[in-house]
């Protein structure tokens, strides 16, 4: 520790990210990325853009990259705002639309980030109970008079809230934003994005890690009313006016324009993942519902600590949360049909063994 650093950086305990593990020939299920590369056209749209331009800086207001939203989703440019990624857009958010010792309120469990930005920005947090089913009460959600953040579907569960619940929410808190984090929405659930031509208090995040198969661009976006986008701009350039690349925003406007090479991805994914879940509960475990790319799971004999080792010394890496209420689960990343069946083959062996040993 440094004498050096701030009292919010001596305080704070940072997010940990998932492992990326430098050994290419371990199969990788815990990060949600995912499973499959984005279309050639993408890639070809990034190589365009390695050329001379590159001395120049890029747009400060990606218009190209709004412009395609604009056209994807329906909204008006001026209602679309594009980050480094959502966890970017996140960060901003708690610094455009909330005042130290505000209360922000998210679900006890949920991504984790949000209670790090919390106590970054010097936010005080309302943890909101879940189910023993991983359900939202959304009662508790109702007039809290307080900032809410809600990831849809949730993570690390991939329980979805329905249009007409998240309309009930933003409605009953007409005086404070509500923040619908989207990040896997594209895998089971539908947008949101539609309401926010009703209601000044709401803004939507995806990113385009997940369903567009560009994590490693880090691409970001928000989608709410004008005066909530102005905000999260005057963040930015308070920061930094050029935050995406000339590169990856090549990539992002193609992709949005190839949007069908996501949909058919997504739909490889979702089909994978059933079929995938369906074979868990066959073999005992109890898996969560899932509407996102990944599947929550757990033994009834077999800690899920255990099972985390044993698949990583067989060189699967999964997710494991050391945290209350879902230290016995385990997250995993939907991969590709080959992928996933070694995964299975894999926990059999693991089962199997336990169960003799």
């Amino acid at each position: 520790m440094s004498i050096y650093w701030s009292r919010a950086i001596r305080e704070i305990v940072p997010y940990t990210p998932g492992e990326q593990p430098q050994n290419k020939n371990l199969i990788k299920l815990n990060t949600n990325e995912n499973p499959y590369p984005p279309s050639q056209k993408v890639l070809s749209a990034m190589h365009e853009a390695i050329s001379g331009d590159l001395r120049l800086y890029p747009d400060p207001d990606c218009n190209k990259v709004r412009a395609a939203a604009s056209n994807l989703y329906g909204i008006p440019c001026d209602h679309i705002f594009v980050g480094n990624g959502s966890d970017e857009i996140l960060a901003f958010c708690f610094k455009a639309f909330f005042d130290p010792n505000d209360v922000i309120a998210f679900p006890e469990i949920t991504y984790s980030f949000y209670e790090v930005y919390a106590k970054l920005f010097n936010l005080k947090c309302n943890k909101i109970p879940l189910t023993d089913n991983f359900d939202f009460e959304i009662n508790c959600f109702l007039g809290l008079n307080q900032g809410i953040v809600l990831a849809n579907p949730n993570a690390p569960t991939g329980k979805l809230l329905s249009i007409e619940e998240i309309e009930k929410i933003v409605k009953n808190n007409p005086s404070n934003i509500v923040i619908i984090d989207e990040a896997y929405i594209d895998f089971g659930g539908k947008t949101a994005i539609e309401l926010i031509k009703k209601y000044g208090n709401l803004l939507i995040i995806q990113t385009f890690s997940k369903f567009r198969s560009l994590a490693g661009l880090r691409i970001g976006l928000a989608f709410g009313h004008a005066d909530l986008i102005e905000g999260l701009n005057k963040v930015k350039n308070s920061f930094n006016s050029y935050t995406i690349d000339r590169i990856a925003l090549a990539g992002a406007e193609q992709s949005l324009i190839d949007n069908e090479h996501c949909l058919r991805n997504a739909e490889k994914i979702i089909q994978t993942r059933d079929k995938i879940s369906k074979r868990l509960k066959n073999m005992g475990f109890y898996v969560v519902d899932s509407n996102a790319n990944f599947i929550f799971m757990s033994h009834p004999r077999i800690e899920a600590k255990r099972i985390f080792n044993e698949l990583k010394s067989r060189g699967i890496i999964v997710r494991y949360f050391e945290k209350p209420k879902i230290d016995n689960y385990l997250r995993v990343s939907i991969g590709t049909d080959d992928e996933m069946d070694i995964f299975i083959n894999q926990i059999h062996e693991i089962l199997s063994t336990t169960s003799t040993s």
